[in-house]
């Protein structure tokens, strides 16, 4: 199954200012926005993987994947998923097209905290002209520039698999 990075980005515009009735809001318990880039790749693969403990999934509130709405989970579940879903790998900046993820870690030793789908990139990609769209602080044709982060790293969506 391939990954379409139009879907995502169309779902990303559609929802980067709103909620989707179908998923819980995750902004009172430690923030949204891991939640709405699993919800933006899954409408670009539209497959979840339902492995317990390991997987990446939304069926409720309280039956969910961690991968689904932690940063760093989320991270391992893409750089190293074999199975159904979507995958990647970890890439420079300058790699980024838009269906992509940029994740944020604000201080040294600290975790990664922030999860954004990549909108637009320039041909070259710099931070100036690489575009996101977020929630929590919800965002959208934002430049990765203007945010305030001490790293970032890039996942470059490969595809998925069913």
């Amino acid at each position: 199954m391939a990954y379409d990075p139009r879907a995502a980005v169309t779902y990303a515009h559609q929802w980067a200012y709103g909620r989707n009735p179908l998923y819980a809001n995750f902004e009172n318990m430690g923030g949204d926005c891991t939640n709405f880039i699993s919800q933006c790749l899954y409408a670009g693969c539209g497959v979840m993987n339902y492995t317990k403990d390991t997987g990446w999934y939304y069926r409720s509130l309280q039956d969910r994947a961690a991968a689904w709405t932690g940063v760093t989970y989320l991270y391992n579940f893409l750089v190293r998923n074999q199975g159904r879903g979507p995958y990647g790998r970890e890439a420079a900046l300058g790699e980024a097209v838009p269906g992509d993820i940029v994740q944020l870690r604000f201080g040294p030793g600290q975790p990664y905290g922030h999860s954004l789908l990549v909108v637009q990139a320039g041909p070259h990609p710099g931070p100036e002209d690489v575009l996101i769209a977020t929630h929590t602080y919800d965002a959208d044709w934002r430049p990765l520039s203007t945010y305030r982060y001490y790293t970032y790293r890039v996942i470059k969506i490969l595809g998925a698999r069913d």
